[in-house]
Protein backbone atom coordinates (compact mmCIF):
# COMPACT_ATOMS: atom_id res chain seq x y z
CA UNK A 1 0.00 0.00 0.00
CA UNK A 2 1.30 3.47 -0.85
CA UNK A 3 2.22 5.76 2.03
CA UNK A 4 -0.31 8.49 2.85
CA UNK A 5 0.68 11.67 1.01
CA UNK A 6 0.88 14.72 3.24
CA UNK A 7 2.96 17.78 2.51
CA UNK A 8 5.18 19.00 5.32
CA UNK A 9 3.97 22.22 6.94
CA UNK A 10 5.70 25.17 8.58
CA UNK A 11 5.07 23.66 12.00
CA UNK A 12 6.54 20.33 10.85
CA UNK A 13 9.79 21.96 9.73
CA UNK A 14 10.13 24.66 12.39
CA UNK A 15 12.58 22.64 14.51
CA UNK A 16 14.60 21.77 11.40
CA UNK A 17 14.89 25.46 10.47
CA UNK A 18 15.96 26.39 14.02
CA UNK A 19 18.65 23.72 13.92
CA UNK A 20 19.91 25.06 10.60
CA UNK A 21 19.70 28.80 11.31
CA UNK A 22 19.49 29.25 15.08
CA UNK A 23 16.77 30.77 17.23
CA UNK A 24 17.30 34.33 15.99
CA UNK A 25 15.64 33.57 12.64
CA UNK A 26 12.07 32.35 12.33
CA UNK A 27 10.56 30.10 9.69
CA UNK A 28 7.65 31.97 8.11
CA UNK A 29 6.54 29.71 5.26
CA UNK A 30 7.03 26.38 3.53
CA UNK A 31 6.13 25.38 -0.03
CA UNK A 32 6.66 22.06 -1.79
CA UNK A 33 8.57 22.42 -5.05
CA UNK A 34 7.72 20.53 -8.23
CA UNK A 35 9.76 17.50 -9.18
CA UNK A 36 11.35 15.02 -6.88
CA UNK A 37 9.82 11.55 -7.20
CA UNK A 38 11.97 9.96 -4.46
CA UNK A 39 12.21 12.76 -1.90
CA UNK A 40 10.27 15.83 -0.84
CA UNK A 41 11.78 19.18 -1.84
CA UNK A 42 10.55 22.24 0.09
CA UNK A 43 11.44 25.92 -0.03
CA UNK A 44 11.81 27.46 3.42
CA UNK A 45 11.11 31.20 3.77
CA UNK A 46 12.62 32.92 6.82
CA UNK A 47 11.62 36.16 8.56
CA UNK A 48 14.44 38.11 6.89
CA UNK A 49 13.10 37.03 3.46
CA UNK A 50 16.04 34.69 2.91
CA UNK A 51 15.28 31.19 1.69
CA UNK A 52 16.69 27.69 1.84
CA UNK A 53 15.64 24.28 0.55
CA UNK A 54 14.82 21.22 2.63
CA UNK A 55 15.12 17.65 1.33
CA UNK A 56 13.04 15.00 3.09
CA UNK A 57 13.64 11.29 2.52
CA UNK A 58 10.45 9.66 3.73
CA UNK A 59 8.11 6.97 2.39
CA UNK A 60 5.31 9.53 2.11
CA UNK A 61 7.47 11.60 -0.26
CA UNK A 62 8.55 8.67 -2.46
CA UNK A 63 6.28 7.97 -5.44
CA UNK A 64 8.11 4.82 -6.54
CA UNK A 65 6.30 1.57 -5.71
CA UNK A 66 8.09 -0.64 -3.21
CA UNK A 67 8.17 -3.87 -5.17
CA UNK A 68 10.67 -6.70 -5.02
CA UNK A 69 12.00 -5.67 -8.44
CA UNK A 70 12.59 -2.14 -7.22
CA UNK A 71 14.77 -2.55 -4.16
CA UNK A 72 17.36 -0.45 -2.43
CA UNK A 73 20.40 -2.76 -2.48
CA UNK A 74 23.41 -0.48 -2.39
CA UNK A 75 25.48 -3.12 -4.20
CA UNK A 76 23.21 -2.78 -7.26
CA UNK A 77 24.50 0.24 -9.24
CA UNK A 78 20.99 0.85 -10.56
CA UNK A 79 19.13 0.50 -7.28
CA UNK A 80 17.04 3.53 -6.27
CA UNK A 81 19.32 6.52 -5.67
CA UNK A 82 17.64 7.86 -2.57
CA UNK A 83 18.68 8.65 0.96
CA UNK A 84 20.72 10.99 3.11
CA UNK A 85 23.75 8.66 3.17
CA UNK A 86 23.96 8.69 -0.62
CA UNK A 87 23.42 12.44 -0.70
CA UNK A 88 26.17 13.19 1.81
CA UNK A 89 28.69 10.89 0.12
CA UNK A 90 27.97 12.46 -3.28
CA UNK A 91 28.06 16.00 -1.87
CA UNK A 92 31.41 15.31 -0.21
CA UNK A 93 32.95 13.82 -3.36
CA UNK A 94 31.80 16.62 -5.66
CA UNK A 95 33.05 19.18 -3.16
CA UNK A 96 36.49 17.58 -3.22
CA UNK A 97 36.51 18.13 -6.99
CA UNK A 98 35.31 21.76 -6.68
CA UNK A 99 32.15 20.91 -8.59
CA UNK A 100 29.37 23.20 -7.45
CA UNK A 101 26.36 21.82 -5.60
CA UNK A 102 24.05 23.67 -3.19
CA UNK A 103 25.88 24.28 0.11
CA UNK A 104 24.85 21.82 2.79
CA UNK A 105 23.58 23.68 5.88
CA UNK A 106 22.19 20.79 7.94
CA UNK A 107 22.02 17.02 7.74
CA UNK A 108 19.81 15.42 10.39
CA UNK A 109 19.04 11.72 10.69
CA UNK A 110 18.21 11.85 14.41
CA UNK A 111 14.43 11.84 13.95
CA UNK A 112 14.13 14.30 16.84
CA UNK A 113 13.36 17.34 14.68
CA UNK A 114 11.47 15.58 11.88
CA UNK A 115 10.40 11.93 11.72
CA UNK A 116 12.60 11.19 8.68
CA UNK A 117 16.08 11.97 7.40
CA UNK A 118 16.28 15.59 6.32
CA UNK A 119 18.85 17.99 4.88
CA UNK A 120 18.77 21.75 4.47
CA UNK A 121 20.74 23.25 1.59
CA UNK A 122 21.34 26.60 -0.02
CA UNK A 123 18.52 27.87 -2.22
CA UNK A 124 20.26 28.73 -5.49
CA UNK A 125 18.44 31.68 -7.09
CA UNK A 126 17.89 31.77 -10.82
CA UNK A 127 16.75 29.43 -13.56
CA UNK A 128 17.74 25.88 -14.26
CA UNK A 129 19.74 25.12 -17.39
CA UNK A 130 16.72 23.63 -19.17
CA UNK A 131 14.87 26.97 -18.90
CA UNK A 132 17.89 28.97 -20.01
CA UNK A 133 18.55 26.78 -23.05
CA UNK A 134 14.93 27.28 -24.08
CA UNK A 135 14.45 30.97 -23.23
CA UNK A 136 17.88 32.62 -23.16
CA UNK A 137 20.54 30.58 -25.02
CA UNK A 138 23.11 33.39 -24.78
CA UNK A 139 23.01 33.26 -20.98
CA UNK A 140 23.07 29.46 -21.10
CA UNK A 141 26.27 29.31 -23.18
CA UNK A 142 28.76 30.11 -20.37
CA UNK A 143 27.04 27.64 -18.04
CA UNK A 144 27.20 24.95 -20.72
CA UNK A 145 30.93 25.57 -21.16
CA UNK A 146 31.48 25.27 -17.41
CA UNK A 147 29.33 22.16 -17.26
CA UNK A 148 31.51 20.61 -19.97
CA UNK A 149 34.56 21.39 -17.82
CA UNK A 150 32.93 19.78 -14.78
CA UNK A 151 32.10 16.67 -16.79
CA UNK A 152 35.71 16.50 -17.92
CA UNK A 153 36.89 16.63 -14.31
CA UNK A 154 34.42 13.88 -13.38
CA UNK A 155 35.43 11.73 -16.34
CA UNK A 156 39.09 11.87 -15.32
CA UNK A 157 38.34 11.15 -11.65
CA UNK A 158 38.68 7.37 -11.62
CA UNK A 159 37.40 4.98 -8.99
CA UNK A 160 38.95 1.70 -7.87
CA UNK A 161 35.74 -0.16 -8.75
CA UNK A 162 32.38 0.67 -10.29
CA UNK A 163 29.44 1.46 -8.06
CA UNK A 164 27.77 4.18 -6.02
CA UNK A 165 30.18 6.54 -4.32
CA UNK A 166 28.77 5.76 -0.87
CA UNK A 167 29.44 2.05 -1.43
CA UNK A 168 32.95 2.52 -2.80
CA UNK A 169 33.89 5.01 -0.08
CA UNK A 170 32.84 2.39 2.46
CA UNK A 171 35.14 -0.20 0.91
CA UNK A 172 32.32 -2.13 -0.76
CA UNK A 173 31.97 -3.64 -4.23
CA UNK A 174 29.04 -3.67 -6.60
CA UNK A 175 27.27 -6.72 -7.93
CA UNK A 176 28.22 -7.74 -11.46
CA UNK A 177 31.43 -8.43 -13.31
CA UNK A 178 31.55 -5.25 -15.43
CA UNK A 179 29.57 -2.13 -16.26
CA UNK A 180 28.52 -3.54 -19.63
CA UNK A 181 27.29 -6.78 -18.03
CA UNK A 182 25.30 -4.85 -15.42
CA UNK A 183 23.75 -2.73 -18.17
CA UNK A 184 22.91 -5.80 -20.28
CA UNK A 185 21.25 -7.58 -17.36
CA UNK A 186 19.34 -4.43 -16.52
CA UNK A 187 18.27 -3.96 -20.15
CA UNK A 188 16.99 -7.54 -20.36
CA UNK A 189 14.99 -7.00 -17.16
CA UNK A 190 13.61 -3.69 -18.43
CA UNK A 191 12.66 -5.25 -21.76
CA UNK A 192 10.88 -8.16 -20.07
CA UNK A 193 9.02 -5.84 -17.70
CA UNK A 194 8.00 -3.35 -20.38
CA UNK A 195 7.03 -6.04 -22.93
CA UNK A 196 4.51 -7.36 -20.40
CA UNK A 197 2.78 -3.97 -20.57
CA UNK A 198 3.07 -2.97 -24.23
CA UNK A 199 2.16 -5.07 -27.27
CA UNK A 200 4.73 -3.36 -29.52
CA UNK A 201 7.60 -4.44 -27.29
CA UNK A 202 6.06 -7.86 -26.78
CA UNK A 203 5.97 -8.39 -30.54
CA UNK A 204 9.61 -7.31 -30.86
CA UNK A 205 10.90 -8.96 -27.68
CA UNK A 206 13.12 -11.65 -29.22
CA UNK A 207 14.59 -9.34 -31.84
CA UNK A 208 15.33 -6.58 -29.34
CA UNK A 209 16.92 -9.03 -26.94
CA UNK A 210 19.13 -10.30 -29.77
CA UNK A 211 20.12 -6.74 -30.74
CA UNK A 212 21.09 -5.94 -27.16
CA UNK A 213 23.22 -9.07 -26.94
CA UNK A 214 24.94 -8.33 -30.25
CA UNK A 215 25.73 -4.72 -29.29
CA UNK A 216 27.05 -5.79 -25.88
CA UNK A 217 29.34 -8.37 -27.51
CA UNK A 218 31.14 -5.58 -29.40
CA UNK A 219 32.20 -3.85 -26.18
CA UNK A 220 35.77 -4.48 -25.05
CA UNK A 221 36.68 -5.04 -21.40
CA UNK A 222 37.60 -1.99 -19.33
CA UNK A 223 38.89 -1.53 -15.80
CA UNK A 224 38.76 2.29 -15.53
CA UNK A 225 35.56 3.95 -14.34
CA UNK A 226 34.91 7.67 -14.17
CA UNK A 227 32.53 9.60 -11.95
CA UNK A 228 28.99 10.04 -13.32
CA UNK A 229 25.94 11.87 -11.99
CA UNK A 230 23.61 9.17 -13.27
CA UNK A 231 20.67 11.36 -14.30
CA UNK A 232 22.14 14.61 -15.52
CA UNK A 233 19.43 16.31 -17.49
CA UNK A 234 19.33 20.10 -17.89
CA UNK A 235 16.61 20.20 -15.23
CA UNK A 236 19.15 18.87 -12.73
CA UNK A 237 21.53 21.77 -13.34
CA UNK A 238 20.79 25.09 -11.67
CA UNK A 239 22.64 28.22 -12.78
CA UNK A 240 23.71 30.64 -10.05
CA UNK A 241 24.13 34.42 -10.28
CA UNK A 242 27.70 33.99 -11.51
CA UNK A 243 26.64 31.71 -14.36
CA UNK A 244 28.09 28.69 -12.59
CA UNK A 245 26.29 25.34 -13.07
CA UNK A 246 25.08 23.79 -9.80
CA UNK A 247 24.34 20.06 -9.83
CA UNK A 248 21.30 18.81 -7.91
CA UNK A 249 19.66 15.41 -7.36
CA UNK A 250 23.12 13.99 -6.84
CA UNK A 251 22.27 10.85 -4.85
CA UNK A 252 22.95 8.59 -7.86
CA UNK A 253 26.60 9.69 -8.14
CA UNK A 254 28.73 6.65 -8.94
CA UNK A 255 31.84 5.36 -10.61
CA UNK A 256 30.77 3.83 -13.91
CA UNK A 257 31.35 3.96 -17.65
CA UNK A 258 31.09 7.61 -18.61
CA UNK A 259 29.36 6.51 -21.82
CA UNK A 260 26.31 5.66 -19.71
CA UNK A 261 26.19 9.30 -18.61
CA UNK A 262 26.73 10.53 -22.14
CA UNK A 263 23.96 8.34 -23.54
CA UNK A 264 21.63 10.15 -21.14
CA UNK A 265 23.17 13.57 -21.83
CA UNK A 266 22.68 13.10 -25.58
CA UNK A 267 19.08 12.12 -25.07
CA UNK A 268 18.22 14.96 -22.66
CA UNK A 269 20.25 17.82 -24.15
CA UNK A 270 19.37 17.03 -27.76
CA UNK A 271 20.80 19.61 -30.18
CA UNK A 272 22.77 21.20 -27.31
CA UNK A 273 24.68 17.99 -26.54
CA UNK A 274 27.53 18.74 -28.96
CA UNK A 275 29.00 21.21 -26.47
CA UNK A 276 29.20 18.52 -23.80
CA UNK A 277 30.49 15.63 -25.85
CA UNK A 278 33.92 14.23 -25.08
CA UNK A 279 36.25 13.19 -27.91
CA UNK A 280 37.46 10.02 -26.19
CA UNK A 281 34.17 8.17 -25.74
CA UNK A 282 34.00 4.50 -26.74
CA UNK A 283 31.53 4.44 -29.62
CA UNK A 284 30.71 0.76 -29.15
CA UNK A 285 29.66 1.51 -25.59
CA UNK A 286 27.65 4.55 -26.69
CA UNK A 287 25.86 2.46 -29.32
CA UNK A 288 25.04 -0.30 -26.83
CA UNK A 289 24.10 1.99 -23.95
CA UNK A 290 21.69 4.08 -26.03
CA UNK A 291 18.93 1.45 -26.55
CA UNK A 292 19.54 0.18 -23.01
CA UNK A 293 18.93 3.72 -21.75
CA UNK A 294 15.74 4.00 -23.81
CA UNK A 295 14.42 0.74 -22.34
CA UNK A 296 15.24 1.97 -18.85
CA UNK A 297 13.21 5.10 -19.60
CA UNK A 298 10.27 2.94 -20.65
CA UNK A 299 10.25 0.44 -17.79
CA UNK A 300 11.02 2.96 -15.05
CA UNK A 301 8.26 5.47 -15.84
CA UNK A 302 5.76 2.62 -16.34
CA UNK A 303 6.69 1.42 -12.87
CA UNK A 304 6.23 4.93 -11.50
CA UNK A 305 2.78 5.14 -13.12
CA UNK A 306 1.72 2.09 -11.09
CA UNK A 307 1.50 4.47 -8.15
CA UNK A 308 -0.04 7.90 -7.69
CA UNK A 309 2.65 10.03 -9.30
CA UNK A 310 0.81 13.29 -10.14
CA UNK A 311 2.29 14.42 -13.49
CA UNK A 312 1.01 11.40 -15.39
CA UNK A 313 0.76 12.85 -18.91
CA UNK A 314 4.38 13.98 -18.74
CA UNK A 315 5.51 10.52 -17.63
CA UNK A 316 3.47 8.80 -20.35
CA UNK A 317 5.15 11.07 -22.88
CA UNK A 318 8.55 9.87 -21.68
CA UNK A 319 7.42 6.27 -22.06
CA UNK A 320 6.11 6.77 -25.59
CA UNK A 321 9.15 8.67 -26.85
CA UNK A 322 11.65 6.18 -25.50
CA UNK A 323 9.65 3.17 -26.64
CA UNK A 324 9.65 4.46 -30.21
CA UNK A 325 13.39 5.17 -30.01
CA UNK A 326 14.13 1.68 -28.69
CA UNK A 327 12.26 0.14 -31.62
CA UNK A 328 14.47 2.00 -34.11
CA UNK A 329 17.29 -0.37 -33.13
CA UNK A 330 15.51 -3.32 -34.68
CA UNK A 331 17.44 -4.58 -37.74
CA UNK A 332 14.87 -3.40 -40.27
CA UNK A 333 15.04 0.18 -39.01
CA UNK A 334 18.66 0.68 -38.03
CA UNK A 335 20.21 3.90 -39.19
CA UNK A 336 23.66 5.39 -39.28
CA UNK A 337 22.91 7.73 -36.38
CA UNK A 338 22.57 4.72 -34.05
CA UNK A 339 25.24 2.37 -35.38
CA UNK A 340 28.71 3.79 -35.76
Amino acid sequence: MDAVRRAASRDDLDAVARAAFGNRRRLMGVSRLRGGSKKGVYRLVLDDDSTAVAYIWDASENYWPTTEAYTGRLADPFSPASGLDLFEAAHRRLGQLDIRTPRLLLADRSGSRYPADVAVVEDVPGDNLESLLRDDPSRAAPAMARLAEALSVMRRHLGPRFGKVALIDGGGSSEGTSCEQVVLDRAFDDLTEAAARDARLAASYDRLRSVLGDLAARVRKRSRHGLVHGELGPDHVLVDRNGQPVLIDIEGLMFFDVEWEHAFLRLRFGDHYAGLRSADLDEHRMTFYTPAMHLSLVAGPLRLLDGDFPDRDFMRGIVEHNLREALTFLPASRSGQHLT
